[in-house]
């Protein structure tokens, strides 16, 4: 959804979306009710994913530094993501943008520390929210309010 600011290029080679410190795993994805059915036992893919309420449990951390990062159950290192559009979350669609609950308003806000937008959305993104993008996660987050996460200050409204 976000192919006229990010390229799947420079995506595919950060993939920093795709991984998750300890302190970050509310930032990990929520699968529709049917994805999970079909993602957590044996499928196309040949990975079987493991959810609580809809959300990626994510294993293999093997220190306690905090820092240490995990990849999604569902990415290959060297090829991205292996699901087919129909099975990828919505919140992995419209990343680095997330639907928030803000002092009960929804807001679109920016996720600061994607590498490849930066911490301060730039004229273009806020353009394509403003002009269909927004439109479509506010209605996606009314069909599915599992989606909407609680604000967090740092992520700048867009």
């Amino acid at each position: 959804m976000l192919s006229q600011i990010l390229s799947k290029s420079s995506c595919a080679v950060c993939k920093f979306c795709c991984s998750f410190r300890r302190q970050s795993l509310w930032e990990t994805p929520l699968f529709p009710p049917e994805a999970v059915e079909k993602l957590s036992k044996p499928n196309e893919y040949g990975v079987v994913g493991e959810f609580c309420d809809g959300q990626i449990i994510l294993g293999g951390y093997k220190t306690a530094d905090p820092e240490e990062e995990v990849p999604c159950t569902f990415l290959d290192l060297h090829k991205g993501c292996i699901l087919k559009p129909e099975d990828k979350p919505f919140d992995c669609s419209i990343w680095p943008l997330r639907i928030m609950n803000k002092d009960g308003e929804l807001v679109i806000a920016l996720t600061p520390t994607c590498p490849s937008i930066g911490a301060v959305p730039s004229q273009a993104l806020v353009n394509l929210v403003k002009n269909g993008l927004g439109n479509k996660i506010f209605e996606y987050a009314k069909m599915h309010p599992e989606i909407i996460k609680e604000y967090r200050v740092g992520f700048p409204i867009i």
